[in-house]
């Protein structure tokens, strides 16, 4: 690995007014020239942040607020990271938008609500940690501008519902979050103590003959190589879910929908590996449900998506996996039920059946799609089908033909005869029975990475022995999702965490050697 050693600064001609120039301009994607990359090398810094997204930018303005040195290192030519693709739903408890709608709650509540919908499936420490931190941060973000929507706090929207009204988003979703953070960035550029390289890349860590980390091998847009030396270092480059191979090898999974930030490539997991830590979580994958493929590559694009959510629309239609069979209540109330019984499923594919009927007195199962697109769609592209008996249909869409007829018969049956369902499935409005019928083939998806780094209490990268690495912190979805998710989608345990922990790192960072 090339690395070009800076040990004199007296040949670069750049004034402390130039930098500043240059400095007040990155967060509108400017380049900074490499005669000023240099200077930046023999800067003493007290902390670098490997990634200027929801979680890095945080840990940055709190380091930044107690007067620290920091330097950001971002791969993207804009701050943000994933900010701008997510929804940017959160969720605390005691925050002042509870307390405006007479909301009672506490961090044990919160807790509770997410180890019951995660089965106690993450991390129990990280868990508590961010449950006794979440509504502190909340509360800053709501007192430096930020807004939801009136009718939030709400119990959930798209994931499996807690127990109490804690779940907020902002009118503008994520970029509701980084309006709020700007300013801080802003102002700690203006005033010397955030420094952002953009279109630059973490290429190494540097370690001290004790394993120590003592800073970062950035790598600029022309492909050269510098030392940027630090007393801390933290990853919060994100996850790996726009990396088909890395997802697959660390999940056990294909990755089969690309719809991730596009530098969500896994660079923090692997140098984190590389410096002695270790990756784990991967058997906490999760599926979401009801993508619909653009094509039969993958990983494929979304072409469309029903959410299959009982709780936003009860189902008309069935479902079935590539057997034929039925294999999970469709009207069962946990989204989270019909998550993990599509992740069962052979390659998480799963098809809806329906007949004529259905698709012209259902409600849309495809949000904003009419019965006609359905229709003109069934003549062009291959995820949808309908033919004017089962076992045609069965045939296209790649069903085995005599299951799928008798698993209509027997759901029909039971129509018919007011028996109960074997999947205890309650809402059966028609029978599917009117020719033409319709399948639509979708499958099972994710946006994020549930493997990451381990990390202690301190959010320290660990060794599989659980010694940390001195010096070296991970924060947001490099430590994966399933640290305070589990393996299932639980609301806002994706941003909550990683502006929560950025906070956290940024307000303790440096106080002592931890460990």
């Amino acid at each position: 690995m090339e690395t070009l050693a800076v040990k004199s600064i007296d040949n670069l001609k750049l004034s402390k007014r130039d930098f500043l120039k240059y400095s007040t301009s990155l967060l509108t994607a400017s380049i900074l020239p490499f005669s000023a990359q240099l200077v930046l090398a023999n800067e003493d810094w007290d902390l670098i942040v490997i990634g200027g997204g929801t979680a890095g930018l945080p840990a940055a303005i709190f380091s930044a607020n107690r007067g620290l040195k920091v330097l950001i290192i971002e791969k993207a030519p804009s701050l943000g990271g994933t900010l701008f693709l997510s929804t940017g739903q959160i969720a605390g408890s005691g925050t002042i938008f509870q307390k405006n709608k007479g909301i009672q709650d506490t961090p044990d509540k919160h807790y509770e609500d997410i180890m019951r919908i995660n089965k106690n499936s993450s991390d129990p420490d990280l868990t508590r940690i961010l449950v006794n931190n979440a509504g502190n941060m909340i509360n800053w973000l709501a007192a430096n501008g930020y807004r939801i929507f009136e009718n939030h706090p709400v119990t959930g929207i798209g994931h499996e519902h807690f127990k109490i009204a804690r779940y907020q988003q902002g009118l503008m979703g994520g970029i509701s979050i980084l309006n709020v953070f700007k300013p801080f960035i802003d102002q700690g550029v203006k005033q010397g103590n955030i420094t952002v390289l953009l279109n630059t890349g973490a290429a190494d860590l540097i370690q001290d003959e004790e394993g120590s980390i003592v800073g970062v091998v950035a790598e600029n847009i022309d492909g050269k190589q510098i030392e940027y030396k630090a007393r801390n270092t933290v990853i919060a480059s994100g996850g790996c879910a726009s990396n088909p191979h890395l997802f697959e090898e660390l999940h056990n999974i294909p990755l089969y929908c690309q719809i991730a930030y596009p530098f969500s490539q896994g660079t923090g997991l692997l140098l984190g590996q590389s410096a002695g830590g270790f990756i784990h979580g991967g058997d906490k994958y999760a599926s979401l449900v009801g993508m619909i493929p653009a094509d039969d590559k993958y990983p494929s694009t979304m072409y469309g998506r029903a959410p299959l959510n009982p709780s936003i629309r009860r189902p008309w239609e069935i479902l079935v996996n590539s057997n034929g069979r039925r294999f999970v209540q469709e009207d069962n109330e946990s989204i989270d039920h019909i998550e993990h019984g599509i992740l069962q499923q052979p390659g998480q594919r799963h098809w809806a059946i329906f007949d004529q009927r259905i698709l012209e007195e259902s409600p849309p199962m495809i949000p904003d799609w009419n019965a006609q697109r359905i229709i003109n769609e069934s003549k062009k592209h291959p995820m949808f089908k309908n033919e004017n008996t089962l076992s045609k249909l069965a045939i296209k869409s790649g069903i085995n033909p005599n299951e799928l007829s008798q698993t209509i018969d027997k759901y029909n049956a039971g129509i018919k005869n007011s028996t109960p369902d074997e999947f205890n499935r309650s809402y059966r409005p028609v029978s599917i029975e009117k020719p033409p019928f319709y399948s639509i083939r979708m499958q099972g998806w994710t946006l994020v990475s549930f493997a990451g780094l381990a990390v202690n209490k301190n959010l320290q990268v660990i060794k599989s022995s659980g010694e940390p690495i001195q010096n070296l912190f991970a924060v947001g979805e490099v430590i994966g999702a399933g640290a305070t998710s589990g393996n299932a989608y639980v609301n806002g345990m994706l941003v909550t965490p990683a502006i929560t922990f950025g906070r956290l790192l940024g307000e303790n960072i440096g106080l002592s050697r931890q460990g």
